[in-house]
Protein backbone atom coordinates (compact mmCIF):
# COMPACT_ATOMS: atom_id res chain seq x y z
CA UNK A 1 0.00 0.00 0.00
CA UNK A 2 1.24 3.50 -0.86
CA UNK A 3 2.31 5.64 2.14
CA UNK A 4 -0.30 8.23 3.04
CA UNK A 5 2.29 11.01 2.66
CA UNK A 6 2.89 10.04 -0.98
CA UNK A 7 -0.82 10.05 -1.77
CA UNK A 8 -1.18 13.43 -0.06
CA UNK A 9 1.63 14.85 -2.21
CA UNK A 10 -0.08 13.41 -5.28
CA UNK A 11 -3.32 15.14 -4.30
CA UNK A 12 -1.58 18.50 -4.15
CA UNK A 13 0.16 17.88 -7.47
CA UNK A 14 -3.15 16.93 -9.11
CA UNK A 15 -4.57 20.37 -8.36
CA UNK A 16 -1.59 22.00 -10.06
CA UNK A 17 -1.80 19.55 -12.97
CA UNK A 18 -5.52 20.24 -13.39
CA UNK A 19 -4.76 23.94 -13.62
CA UNK A 20 -2.02 23.33 -16.20
CA UNK A 21 -4.22 21.20 -18.46
CA UNK A 22 -7.32 23.25 -17.71
CA UNK A 23 -6.78 25.99 -20.26
CA UNK A 24 -9.32 26.11 -23.06
CA UNK A 25 -7.50 27.66 -26.05
CA UNK A 26 -9.91 26.01 -28.46
CA UNK A 27 -12.96 27.56 -26.76
CA UNK A 28 -14.73 24.22 -26.32
CA UNK A 29 -16.83 25.59 -23.46
CA UNK A 30 -16.61 22.69 -21.02
CA UNK A 31 -14.00 24.43 -18.90
CA UNK A 32 -15.81 27.76 -18.73
CA UNK A 33 -17.61 26.59 -15.59
CA UNK A 34 -15.99 25.90 -12.25
CA UNK A 35 -15.02 22.21 -12.24
CA UNK A 36 -13.57 20.87 -9.03
CA UNK A 37 -11.09 18.13 -9.86
CA UNK A 38 -11.53 15.23 -7.38
CA UNK A 39 -7.84 15.23 -6.44
CA UNK A 40 -8.09 12.96 -3.43
CA UNK A 41 -10.29 10.44 -5.19
CA UNK A 42 -8.03 10.37 -8.25
CA UNK A 43 -4.82 10.00 -6.23
CA UNK A 44 -6.23 7.09 -4.24
CA UNK A 45 -7.69 5.47 -7.35
CA UNK A 46 -4.45 5.60 -9.36
CA UNK A 47 -2.48 4.28 -6.38
CA UNK A 48 -4.56 1.10 -6.65
CA UNK A 49 -4.21 0.38 -10.38
CA UNK A 50 -3.03 -3.16 -11.03
CA UNK A 51 -4.60 -3.93 -14.40
CA UNK A 52 -6.26 -1.39 -16.68
CA UNK A 53 -8.36 -1.41 -19.81
CA UNK A 54 -7.84 1.75 -21.87
CA UNK A 55 -10.36 2.83 -24.51
CA UNK A 56 -9.91 5.63 -27.03
CA UNK A 57 -10.44 6.60 -30.66
CA UNK A 58 -12.63 9.39 -32.02
CA UNK A 59 -13.40 9.47 -35.75
CA UNK A 60 -13.36 12.48 -38.04
CA UNK A 61 -15.02 12.75 -41.45
CA UNK A 62 -12.70 13.79 -44.26
CA UNK A 63 -13.63 16.14 -47.12
CA UNK A 64 -14.21 13.21 -49.49
CA UNK A 65 -16.78 11.66 -47.12
CA UNK A 66 -14.53 8.91 -45.80
CA UNK A 67 -13.45 8.89 -42.17
CA UNK A 68 -10.43 8.13 -40.02
CA UNK A 69 -9.19 8.51 -36.46
CA UNK A 70 -8.43 11.98 -35.17
CA UNK A 71 -5.16 13.16 -33.61
CA UNK A 72 -6.64 13.80 -30.16
CA UNK A 73 -6.69 10.55 -28.22
CA UNK A 74 -3.95 8.25 -29.58
CA UNK A 75 -0.92 9.86 -27.95
CA UNK A 76 -2.75 10.58 -24.69
CA UNK A 77 -3.74 6.92 -24.48
CA UNK A 78 -0.23 5.78 -25.34
CA UNK A 79 1.22 7.97 -22.60
CA UNK A 80 -1.12 6.45 -20.01
CA UNK A 81 -0.33 2.95 -21.27
CA UNK A 82 3.41 3.50 -21.04
CA UNK A 83 3.21 5.06 -17.58
CA UNK A 84 1.12 2.15 -16.31
CA UNK A 85 3.52 -0.37 -17.84
CA UNK A 86 6.49 1.35 -16.24
CA UNK A 87 4.76 1.36 -12.86
CA UNK A 88 4.07 -2.37 -13.04
CA UNK A 89 0.42 -2.53 -14.16
CA UNK A 90 -1.00 -4.75 -16.86
CA UNK A 91 -2.68 -2.92 -19.74
CA UNK A 92 -5.02 -3.79 -22.59
CA UNK A 93 -5.86 -1.03 -25.09
CA UNK A 94 -9.18 -0.99 -26.93
CA UNK A 95 -10.42 1.02 -29.88
CA UNK A 96 -12.49 0.28 -32.99
CA UNK A 97 -11.72 -0.58 -36.60
CA UNK A 98 -11.79 3.05 -37.72
CA UNK A 99 -9.23 4.30 -35.20
CA UNK A 100 -7.08 1.19 -34.84
CA UNK A 101 -4.27 2.39 -37.17
CA UNK A 102 -3.89 5.66 -35.25
CA UNK A 103 -3.97 4.10 -31.77
CA UNK A 104 -1.53 1.35 -32.82
CA UNK A 105 0.82 3.91 -34.38
CA UNK A 106 0.94 5.99 -31.20
CA UNK A 107 1.53 2.93 -29.01
CA UNK A 108 4.40 1.80 -31.22
CA UNK A 109 5.97 5.25 -31.29
CA UNK A 110 5.75 5.37 -27.47
CA UNK A 111 7.42 1.93 -27.24
CA UNK A 112 4.43 0.37 -25.47
CA UNK A 113 4.22 -3.39 -25.03
CA UNK A 114 0.47 -3.51 -24.35
CA UNK A 115 -1.79 -5.24 -26.87
CA UNK A 116 -4.29 -3.13 -28.82
CA UNK A 117 -7.59 -4.77 -29.77
CA UNK A 118 -10.41 -3.59 -32.03
CA UNK A 119 -13.81 -4.01 -30.39
CA UNK A 120 -16.03 -6.10 -32.68
CA UNK A 121 -18.79 -4.30 -34.54
CA UNK A 122 -21.34 -6.80 -33.21
CA UNK A 123 -21.56 -8.65 -29.91
CA UNK A 124 -19.83 -5.88 -27.95
CA UNK A 125 -21.50 -6.70 -24.63
CA UNK A 126 -20.36 -10.32 -24.79
CA UNK A 127 -16.87 -9.16 -25.80
CA UNK A 128 -16.58 -6.85 -22.80
CA UNK A 129 -17.95 -9.46 -20.39
CA UNK A 130 -15.34 -11.98 -21.48
CA UNK A 131 -12.53 -9.43 -21.43
CA UNK A 132 -13.35 -8.26 -17.91
CA UNK A 133 -13.82 -11.81 -16.63
CA UNK A 134 -10.49 -12.98 -18.10
CA UNK A 135 -8.31 -9.88 -17.58
CA UNK A 136 -9.92 -8.77 -14.28
CA UNK A 137 -9.02 -5.07 -14.64
CA UNK A 138 -9.03 -2.90 -11.56
CA UNK A 139 -9.64 0.16 -13.77
CA UNK A 140 -11.25 1.28 -17.00
CA UNK A 141 -9.79 4.51 -18.38
CA UNK A 142 -11.48 6.12 -21.39
CA UNK A 143 -9.99 9.10 -23.18
CA UNK A 144 -11.56 10.98 -26.10
CA UNK A 145 -13.95 8.15 -26.96
CA UNK A 146 -17.44 9.04 -28.28
CA UNK A 147 -20.34 8.34 -25.96
CA UNK A 148 -23.98 8.03 -26.97
CA UNK A 149 -26.27 10.91 -26.09
CA UNK A 150 -29.61 10.31 -24.42
CA UNK A 151 -31.31 10.01 -27.80
CA UNK A 152 -29.13 6.99 -28.60
CA UNK A 153 -26.97 8.68 -31.24
CA UNK A 154 -23.31 9.66 -31.26
CA UNK A 155 -22.73 13.29 -32.11
CA UNK A 156 -19.79 15.57 -32.81
CA UNK A 157 -19.33 18.97 -31.18
CA UNK A 158 -21.61 20.59 -33.76
CA UNK A 159 -24.41 18.21 -32.86
CA UNK A 160 -24.14 16.24 -36.11
CA UNK A 161 -24.90 12.51 -35.88
CA UNK A 162 -21.81 10.39 -36.56
CA UNK A 163 -23.29 6.94 -35.96
CA UNK A 164 -22.01 5.58 -39.29
CA UNK A 165 -18.42 6.13 -38.16
CA UNK A 166 -18.70 4.50 -34.73
CA UNK A 167 -18.52 1.06 -33.21
CA UNK A 168 -20.77 1.33 -30.16
CA UNK A 169 -18.60 0.81 -27.05
CA UNK A 170 -20.93 2.32 -24.45
CA UNK A 171 -21.61 -1.10 -22.89
CA UNK A 172 -18.05 -1.11 -21.54
CA UNK A 173 -19.11 1.11 -18.62
CA UNK A 174 -21.88 -1.18 -17.33
CA UNK A 175 -19.46 -4.09 -17.76
CA UNK A 176 -16.86 -2.27 -15.68
CA UNK A 177 -19.44 -1.66 -12.97
CA UNK A 178 -20.45 -5.33 -12.93
CA UNK A 179 -16.81 -6.36 -12.51
CA UNK A 180 -16.03 -3.73 -9.84
CA UNK A 181 -13.52 -1.81 -11.97
CA UNK A 182 -13.13 1.90 -11.23
CA UNK A 183 -13.93 4.14 -14.20
CA UNK A 184 -11.91 7.23 -15.09
CA UNK A 185 -12.97 9.17 -18.19
CA UNK A 186 -11.31 12.08 -19.95
CA UNK A 187 -13.01 14.54 -22.30
CA UNK A 188 -12.83 18.11 -23.55
CA UNK A 189 -16.25 18.69 -25.09
CA UNK A 190 -18.87 16.71 -23.20
CA UNK A 191 -19.72 14.22 -25.96
CA UNK A 192 -17.08 11.75 -24.77
CA UNK A 193 -17.87 8.47 -23.02
CA UNK A 194 -18.17 8.95 -19.26
CA UNK A 195 -18.95 12.67 -19.40
CA UNK A 196 -22.52 12.03 -18.27
CA UNK A 197 -21.07 12.57 -14.80
CA UNK A 198 -20.87 16.27 -15.67
CA UNK A 199 -24.26 16.61 -17.38
CA UNK A 200 -25.53 19.76 -15.58
CA UNK A 201 -22.35 21.66 -16.44
CA UNK A 202 -22.29 20.41 -20.03
CA UNK A 203 -25.91 21.32 -20.64
CA UNK A 204 -25.36 24.80 -19.18
CA UNK A 205 -21.96 25.72 -20.65
CA UNK A 206 -21.33 23.79 -23.86
CA UNK A 207 -22.92 24.72 -27.20
CA UNK A 208 -25.46 21.99 -28.06
CA UNK A 209 -24.70 20.55 -24.63
CA UNK A 210 -28.15 19.10 -24.00
CA UNK A 211 -28.04 17.38 -27.39
CA UNK A 212 -24.48 16.03 -27.39
CA UNK A 213 -23.81 15.18 -23.73
CA UNK A 214 -22.77 11.55 -23.35
CA UNK A 215 -25.22 9.56 -21.26
CA UNK A 216 -22.93 7.10 -19.46
CA UNK A 217 -21.18 8.42 -16.36
CA UNK A 218 -17.67 7.69 -15.09
CA UNK A 219 -16.74 7.43 -11.43
CA UNK A 220 -14.12 10.13 -12.03
CA UNK A 221 -14.57 12.57 -14.94
CA UNK A 222 -11.56 14.67 -15.94
CA UNK A 223 -11.70 17.58 -18.36
CA UNK A 224 -9.00 19.55 -20.13
CA UNK A 225 -8.60 21.90 -23.04
CA UNK A 226 -7.45 18.96 -25.15
CA UNK A 227 -8.12 15.39 -24.03
CA UNK A 228 -4.53 14.31 -24.76
CA UNK A 229 -3.39 16.65 -21.99
CA UNK A 230 -4.92 14.51 -19.26
CA UNK A 231 -2.91 11.65 -20.76
CA UNK A 232 0.09 13.59 -19.46
CA UNK A 233 -1.84 14.38 -16.31
CA UNK A 234 -2.49 10.75 -15.43
CA UNK A 235 1.11 9.85 -16.30
CA UNK A 236 2.22 12.72 -14.07
CA UNK A 237 0.17 11.50 -11.11
CA UNK A 238 1.67 8.03 -11.54
CA UNK A 239 5.11 9.70 -11.70
CA UNK A 240 4.53 11.29 -8.31
CA UNK A 241 3.15 8.09 -6.80
CA UNK A 242 6.11 6.02 -8.00
CA UNK A 243 8.81 8.66 -7.65
CA UNK A 244 10.01 8.75 -11.25
CA UNK A 245 9.34 10.74 -14.41
CA UNK A 246 6.96 8.70 -16.58
CA UNK A 247 6.19 11.53 -19.01
CA UNK A 248 7.24 11.54 -22.67
CA UNK A 249 10.00 13.82 -23.92
CA UNK A 250 8.98 16.60 -26.33
CA UNK A 251 10.74 14.65 -29.09
CA UNK A 252 8.73 11.52 -28.33
CA UNK A 253 5.49 13.50 -28.24
CA UNK A 254 6.23 14.94 -31.66
CA UNK A 255 7.20 11.49 -32.94
CA UNK A 256 3.85 10.09 -31.82
CA UNK A 257 1.88 12.79 -33.60
CA UNK A 258 3.88 12.25 -36.77
CA UNK A 259 3.20 8.51 -36.55
CA UNK A 260 -0.53 9.11 -36.10
CA UNK A 261 -0.59 11.37 -39.17
CA UNK A 262 1.47 8.85 -41.20
CA UNK A 263 -1.10 6.16 -40.31
CA UNK A 264 -3.86 8.23 -41.90
CA UNK A 265 -4.98 10.31 -38.93
CA UNK A 266 -6.34 13.84 -39.18
CA UNK A 267 -7.03 16.80 -36.90
CA UNK A 268 -10.53 16.43 -35.45
CA UNK A 269 -11.33 20.13 -35.86
CA UNK A 270 -9.90 20.77 -39.33
CA UNK A 271 -10.03 17.26 -40.86
CA UNK A 272 -6.55 17.97 -42.21
CA UNK A 273 -3.61 15.56 -42.11
CA UNK A 274 -1.24 17.99 -40.46
CA UNK A 275 0.72 18.12 -37.21
CA UNK A 276 -1.96 19.73 -35.08
CA UNK A 277 -4.35 18.50 -32.42
CA UNK A 278 -7.71 20.27 -32.09
CA UNK A 279 -6.38 22.92 -34.49
CA UNK A 280 -3.54 23.81 -32.10
CA UNK A 281 0.12 23.63 -33.20
CA UNK A 282 2.60 21.38 -31.43
CA UNK A 283 4.23 24.34 -29.69
CA UNK A 284 1.04 24.97 -27.70
CA UNK A 285 0.88 21.34 -26.60
CA UNK A 286 4.55 21.12 -25.68
CA UNK A 287 4.25 24.22 -23.48
CA UNK A 288 1.61 22.39 -21.44
CA UNK A 289 3.75 19.23 -21.32
CA UNK A 290 6.71 21.24 -20.02
CA UNK A 291 4.55 22.79 -17.31
CA UNK A 292 3.26 19.38 -16.22
CA UNK A 293 6.82 18.04 -16.10
CA UNK A 294 7.90 20.92 -13.84
CA UNK A 295 5.10 20.02 -11.43
CA UNK A 296 6.25 16.39 -11.40
CA UNK A 297 9.92 17.26 -10.88
CA UNK A 298 9.19 19.73 -8.09
CA UNK A 299 6.89 17.28 -6.30
CA UNK A 300 9.22 14.29 -6.61
CA UNK A 301 12.14 16.35 -5.24
CA UNK A 302 10.10 17.13 -2.12
CA UNK A 303 9.52 13.42 -1.55
CA UNK A 304 13.21 12.54 -1.72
Amino acid sequence: MMPAAVIEKAEKAILDIAEAVGRDPGGRGLLSGAIETPAGQLAISLSKVRRAVLLSGFPVRLPDGSFTGETDGPSGTANIARALEESGSGVTVLTDRTCLPQIAAALEARSCDSPVVAVPENGQQEFFEKLFADFRPTHLITLERPGKARDGSFRNMRGIVIDDMITDTDSVIPAAHRHAAEIISVGDGGNELGMGALRPLIEERVPHGELICADEAADIALVSGVSNWWGWGIAAVLSVLYGKDLLPSPETERKMLQAVIASGGADGCTAKAEETVDDLPMEVHLAVLNEVRKIVNNTVKKLM
